[in-house]
């Protein structure tokens, strides 16, 4: 059974990929692995070392602490409930993000206003 850390590590590598419009296969090749190595690190099938995870965030261009944001420290206890659910596993959710932030800033604060409004009226 995957580790919760790793399965989170991996939801945000796959998050952050996704968001830049990067293959699994583009990353692989950035980072110097094959891509199945990259889909088993998204699932938390297998744990990212530290000298891989340090490749993979500069290819992504983040931080580090990118990966762990969100993690509740009683996650590292086994509690898997403590940890958020994940709204950015969901695909069509993760391509709103995408275009949202596509949009010029400008327009994209009057959408967020909109969306704002129209969530109250809901």
């Amino acid at each position: 059974m995957a580790h919760p850390i790793d399965v989170h590590v991996g939801k945000r590598i796959r998050h952050r990929r996704w968001m830049i419009g990067t293959t699994q296969q583009q990353l692989a090749e950035q980072v110097g692995i094959k891509f199945q190595q990259i889909q088993k690190y998204e699932t938390g099938l297998n744990r990212v070392s530290a000298s891989r995870l340090w490749d993979i965030a500069n290819v992504l261009n983040v931080p580090i602490s990118f990966f762990f944001e969100g993690i509740d420290h009683s996650v590292s206890d086994g509690d898997q409930t403590a940890m958020p659910s994940d709204i950015l596993s969901d695909k069509e959710a993760l391509e709103l993000l995408r275009s949202y932030y596509s949009i010029p800033e400008n327009q994209r604060r009057r959408l967020f206003d909109l969306a704002r409004v129209l969530s109250d009226a809901a």
